[in-house]
């Protein structure tokens, strides 16, 4: 299993993973936002990504203004940067562009691997690893179509209701399951 805490996977990983982790060292990104201990999650990191694709980083922020305040101090300067505040998840969120990627900061008052783009991302990783190459290459071309992650997950797995919340019950069915 990857230890997704400690972005240093992404060097022995394909030609994408070995530029992210190049653009977040150059960068210093995670290490900007390291009093939030920070992750990158999403596709990138389980090798499901398509041309589209974005960085996406989660941030554990108890005090949302002292991660906007962070994300100004550091990232303004990037091209087509934003930050807002996401009322339904109580979140802070900040966009920008560096070297062609489109790098998204979500920093909510939860720690990141109890939120669910972390448990999500384990999740599918997992079944990644269990399904093997053509589940992951029918994930990716789902994806190519217009799914979002979790919906593709749900359609091949045959998940019926919320993919997002589908996807978190049928690990909680396996882990129940498999500690009896």
């Amino acid at each position: 299993m990857i230890n997704f805490l400690n972005p240093s996977y992404l060097k022995s990983g394909n030609s994408k993973q070995q530029s992210v982790y190049q653009i977040l060292t150059n960068h210093r990104i995670l290490e900007k936002l390291a009093a939030f201990k920070p992750i990158l999650v999403g596709t990138i990191p389980i090798n499901i990504d398509i041309e589209s694709s974005d960085l996406d980083i989660i941030c554990y922020a108890r005090d949302k203004e002292e991660l906007k305040s962070v994300l100004l101090d550091n990232f303004q300067q990037e091209s087509g940067f934003t930050v807002s505040e996401n009322q339904t998840f109580n979140a802070v969120k900040a966009n920008f562009l560096i070297e062609g990627f489109e790098v998204e900061i979500f920093g909510q008052n939860i720690p990141a691997t109890k939120q669910n783009a972390y448990r999500h991302m384990v999740i599918e990783h997992q079944l990644l690893f269990e399904k093997g190459e053509d589940f992951r290459l029918q994930i990716i071309d789902l994806k190519k179509q217009g799914y979002k992650t979790e919906p593709a997950f749900a359609k091949l797995l045959g998940l019926s209701g919320d993919a997002y919340e589908a996807l978190l019950d049928l690990w909680q069915d396996r882990s129940a399951h498999n500690y009896r």
